[in-house]
């Protein structure tokens, strides 16, 4: 589906179509053990092989099924870099992770396919869609670099593996060359959100995963200035899109005009970046504006009853970084809170005939999507993950 698509139908089911959030199920989250959690990851991970992997040498998927000619024969990178990430989170998983490595390197080599050695900066980086000669490649987007750029990180944390340090590297000098530099621009600064002819929009989605990415490679490397360029990136998101309540909004075009829509991954992403540099800088309010963002949100979409109004790979992210968030603050109220998500998505939001999820709501309702598996399966396993590795996530 293309991008267009993907945000008018976001909206219309944000808006209006989606179903309120179900009063939680006690019992059956509580049944949402570490240990299911485990079995379903698995389960989904060989569904979606099966009925969206395209059968081929390339080791890819498929957008939809059943396939939906539009589409082309191969999913979009971001859909793809979901579902790969899921199996790193899966390989991680205690006891049963690591039959999953070969998996993995599968995925990892696969990606690869949507890597373009030039690209309209002149810096390499992922396409949206797999080059030739499989496909015709694609626009670049920053936040789909962003993501796998986190997911390289994450290996590296994982597996001290010098390159997926590398591959963070190089993704970070493409973001970082995606910077507003132009004075006369509302709120000048910001990174774009992608290279597509026209774009005129910093989204929330560009910058704050960037500084997740950079403060990640602050840790790794040492080097001050992937920290300066985070924090001048966290500093402007801060200043052009976070409202008062903590909450942060989508984005801001050239006519400064400000898309106000509340989105869960926009809310997940500062509170890791958050969490992050206080432990990079050791300053407490870094900590404190962590919790305040997490409090904020999950009083908007938990207590609010707006979590179901919001796609599951929107979701995962935001509960990925609570997760971060709780691995230095203890506790399991964010956890505790996804399980339960993730029960009633597994209980109630399943195709009987494949086991994959099925969106209910919006004009999409009754499709079977890619990314929504890759999302989904990631929520899988890292319920299934010892809490104490919650600190390798992104």
């Amino acid at each position: 589906m293309l991008r267009a698509e993907f945000w008018a139908a976001t909206s219309l089911c944000a808006a209006v179509l989606a179903p309120a959030v179900a009063a939680p199920d006690v019992a059956h989250a509580q049944a949402f053990d570490a240990a299911a959690s485990a079995q379903h990851a698995e389960e989904l991970l060989a569904a979606t092989r099966k009925y969206l992997g395209t059968g081929d040498d390339t080791g890819l998927y498929q957008e939809q099924y059943p396939a939906h000619s539009p589409d082309g024969k191969h999913a979009d990178e971001w859909p793809f870099s979901q579902v790969h990430i899921g199996v790193l989170d899966l390989s991680n998983v205690p006891g049963t992770g690591e039959r999953y490595r070969d998996t993995l390197a599968a995925h990892r080599k696969a990606q690869m396919l949507y890597w373009v050695s030039r690209s309209a900066t002149g810096l390499p980086g992922f396409a949206s869609r797999v080059g030739p000669p499989h496909g015709r490649g694609g626009d670049l987007y920053y936040d789909d670099n962003d993501w796998v750029g986190l997911a390289a990180i994450q290996h590296w944390l994982l597996y001290k593996d010098t390159e997926s340090l590398d591959l963070a590297k190089a993704i970070f000098a493409l973001v970082s060359a995606a910077w507003d530099d132009n004075p006369k621009h509302p709120a000048p600064g910001g990174l774009f959100w992608s290279q597509q002819p026209g774009n005129s929009d910093r989204n929330t989605v560009s910058n704050m995963p960037a500084a997740q990415l950079g403060v990640r490679l602050y840790q790794a490397t040492g080097d001050k200035a992937y920290l300066d360029e985070a924090l001048r990136f966290y500093t402007w998101t801060n200043s052009a899109l976070q409202r008062p309540d903590g909450l942060y909004l989508d984005h801001l075009d050239l006519a400064g005009k400000i898309d106000t829509r509340i989105f869960s991954y926009n809310q997940g992403v500062p509170i890791g970046v958050n969490v992050l540099l206080h432990e990079a800088t050791g300053d407490a309010k870094y900590l404190a504006e962590a919790k305040r963002i997490a409090e904020a949100s999950f009083d908007h979409f938990v207590t609010g009853r707006q979590l179901d109004r919001h796609s599951v790979q929107f979701n995962a992210i935001w509960f990925k970084n609570l997760l971060l968030l709780e691995s230095v603050t203890g506790g399991t109220r964010y956890r505790d809170a996804i399980r339960d998500y993730a029960a009633r998505m597994w209980r109630e939001h399943r195709d009987p005939k494949t086991g994959l999820l099925v969106r209910q709501d919006g004009r999409h309702r009754g499709e079977i999507h890619l990314i929504d598996q890759g999302a989904m399966l990631q929520i899988l396993a890292v319920l299934a993950w010892d809490p104490k590795d919650y600190g390798k996530l992104y």
